[in-house]
């Protein structure tokens, strides 16, 4: 019997430098932090936000994002290799993938454009290590 899944939790991705990609995803996503640690956490909150792991976890529509920034710092992202290939997030419409890459251009982060992609149009993207993002907006 196959196992039943009642939805996503949440994705956790190792990156180099906390600083830069909190500023990346911020920017970006502006999403609400779920759970960090307080620079002036007593030993006490830091046993209890032990799962943080020095990164921050974003709240996301339909489950969590969290950074754990463990990677070496000569590390880069390869999704020709076993493990993640891309991340991929919704919009509602094609004019929202028109307006996020203003943001993104805003941002100054390099992107691929609006393309059609048969039943959706998609907009392709690198975080700071090199994670493919992809927003992607249904058709009909």
């Amino acid at each position: 019997m196959p196992i039943t899944t009642t939805g996503f939790s949440h994705v956790r991705l190792t990156v180099r430098d906390i600083a830069v990609s909190r500023r990346f995803y911020d920017a970006v996503f502006g999403w609400d932090v779920a759970y960090e640690v307080p620079a002036d956490a007593d030993q006490a909150t830091r046993e209890q936000l032990w799962f943080v792991f020095d990164g921050v976890i974003y709240q996301v529509p339909g489950g969590l994002l969290g950074l754990r920034p463990v990677a070496p710092g000569d590390d880069a992202f390869d999704e020709d290799r076993v493990g993640l290939d891309h991340l991929s997030f919704s919009v509602a419409s094609k004019a929202e993938l028109d307006a996020a890459t203003a943001v993104l251009d805003a941002a100054g982060v390099e992107h691929g454009g609006v393309k059609d992609a048969g039943a959706m149009h998609l907009l392709e993207f690198r975080d700071p290590d090199g994670i493919a993002l992809e927003l992607v907006a249904m058709k009909g």
